[in-house]
């Protein structure tokens, strides 16, 4: 099914009508990143003996069935480890038998927009053996690679239902100090992909008065059309894609969504174009951030686990933080406040517990509150000490002293 905003609410309650009559013995589904239409129907507890949720990006929704069975000692969520650029060619391979989405209604041309998901959306329907839509005037036409043709599709179900709505995060105090030290990161003219949060939310926010800045983005979020409204992008410096703002994902309000709508400076890409490194890299001074949950003192990180269960996935993070550093002037920034837990657990840690997310020899920018740590050219002392110096003071003693049980130091 397609994921967050795409996925199809009448669709799926149809299919959890069927599950509920016992016209399904056994349903394999592949998804990244479930919202409440699934949460609502399929992605129930009491349907797991049939249901075999497989996500690419588990949410809060998995997380809670995860738990529900681990209790019962089963196993009712198969999540799936990967980049969030492989995905299409990993479901490719898989073979889908049906694949289900919302689109936009059809243009002149026969085309439906899926305009918020590109993603593993569009390749995959068109590689599936059926692919079903859902028509919601709702969703906004936007241009790019956004579109199915009516010759590809195999049925047509007409459904008008408000978008999902992200809840927007106000910037604390915390995340401007750690934008400030993001801002002053960045050049006129840059490349921005930007994430979710707080911080980004920031970093948008403090970045009006540049110029000439340029969007390739993973999500395209309602602080970056700020950004955009704000004067300060033009993507006239960019080598591709010039004079446009590129994403493969959307996710906003009402009014987000309203400004996407047949809006030709917004274009719409599959994920294997957006994330892949090698694309990314031929824009110049590309500045990707993004937030982790732990890092080791030889720049290791972890941005998917939680005490060892997996909380959420690499997605693109890894496809940045290689394509930022193959463009001439690039930079990777990584980022999260200095500790978790309310104060009580250090996110600079020896060594890292969950699984590597971003290896050691890709990281280059960590940044907290605390400032900014450089991992280029550095030893694995010399790394360990630019990181201890932007951990939380009340941790940085017993991080040194990990150091040199590692031998670090």
């Amino acid at each position: 099914m397609g994921m967050a905003i795409s996925e199809p609410p009448a669709l799926l309650k149809a299919l959890e009508d069927r599950v509920k009559r016992g016209a399904i013995e056994d349903l394999r589904i592949y998804y990244s990143h479930s919202v409440a239409a699934a949460a609502a129907t399929i992605l129930k507890y009491e349907y797991m003996d049939v249901i075999k949720p497989h996500p690419f990006f588990p949410t809060v929704i998995e997380r809670m069935l995860f738990e529900r069975g681990r209790q019962d000692r089963r196993q009712v969520i198969f999540y799936m480890p990967g980049n969030f650029s492989a995905m299409p060619r990993v479901l490719a391979a898989l073979g889908i038998d049906a694949f289900v989405m919302m689109v936009a209604p059809m243009d002149k041309a026969g085309f439906f927009s899926c305009g918020t998901n590109g993603d593993y959306t569009i390749p995959t329907a068109r590689a599936a053996r059926k692919l079903i839509v859902e028509v919601n005037p709702k969703m906004p036409r936007v241009f790019g690679d956004s579109s199915v043709h009516i010759s590809e599709v195999d049925a047509i179900v007409e459904n008008e239902s408000p978008l999902f709505a992200v809840p927007a995060r106000p910037a604390t105090a915390l995340d401007e100090t750690i934008g400030k030290y993001i801002v002053e990161m960045v050049p006129d003219g840059a490349t921005l992909q930007i994430g979710i949060g707080g911080v980004p939310n920031a970093v948008c926010a403090a970045l009006t008065n540049h110029k000439d800045l340029g969007i390739h983005t993973e999500l395209m979020m309602p602080s970056l059309v700020a950004l955009i409204r704000s004067g300060a992008v033009t993507n006239r410096l960019k080598n591709l894609n010039r004079h446009k703002n590129v994403f493969t994902l959307a996710a906003g309000d009402q009014a987000f969504y309203e400004y996407l709508n047949d809006n030709s400076s917004m274009e719409l890409y599959p994920v294997d174009y957006v994330n892949d490194p090698y694309v990314i890299g031929r824009n110049d001074r590309v500045i990707s951030i993004s937030a982790f949950l732990e890092v080791g003192l030889d720049g290791e990180v972890n941005s998917e686990a939680l005490e060892g269960k997996q909380y959420t996935a690499p997605g693109g993070q890894l496809d940045f933080v290689r394509g930022a550093q193959l463009s001439k002037g690039g930079k990777s920034i990584l980022t999260a406040y200095s500790t978790a837990a309310k104060g009580s657990i250090s996110r600079i840690v020896p060594k890292i517990q969950g699984p590597t997310t971003d290896p050691r020899a890709d990281t280059q920018y960590i940044v907290t509150e605390y400032g900014v740590a450089d991992m280029t050219g550095k030893s694995t002392s010399e790394r360990a000490e630019a990181l201890i110096a932007i951990a939380h003071p009340k941790f940085r003693d017993e991080l040194r002293e990990g150091a040199r049980e590692l031998g670090y130091l």
